[in-house]
């Protein structure tokens, strides 16, 4: 599953906070969509996942900023899977304005059971 994907993100006005900016919790919610279409590109979603019992939950998960995104900015947000493990998926992020690099973020997801239990990842996320 080493692989990356792209997808184009208008910001919205809801999404800018007092300054016109969008807001930094924002980007957490367009990693959140990256990973959810990086799935769906390979026919998988996440309704099927959890539908057969494997949770994925984020344990850790950041974001530096280098430059400001605006209200109407067309952005790129690139996601990339940068490891998988026997449990885990490392994923990493990079936002795009005009080619110019935003920020760059990553997440890791521990697959687990219906009780929160580490299980190890389905055949279908490795």
């Amino acid at each position: 599953m080493a692989d990356s994907h792209e997808i184009p993100i208008r910001v919205r006005y809801a999404e800018t906070d007092r300054m016109g900016l969008l807001h930094h919790a924002n980007y957490l919610v367009y990693f959140e969509m990256g990973r959810t279409e990086m799935l769906r590109r390979r026919g998988i979603t996440y309704r099927e996942v959890e539908d057969a019992g494997h949770y994925l939950v984020i344990v850790d998960i950041g974001c530096k900023f280098k430059k400001p995104a605006y209200y109407d900015d067309l952005l790129t947000l690139r996601t990339t899977v940068a490891r998988v493990t026997h449990v885990k998926i490392v994923h990493e992020y990079q936002v795009f304005r005009d080619g110019v690099l935003l920020a760059e973020g990553h997440s890791t997801l521990a697959c687990v059971d219906r009780e929160g239990k580490p299980q190890p990842l389905p055949a279908l996320l490795t």
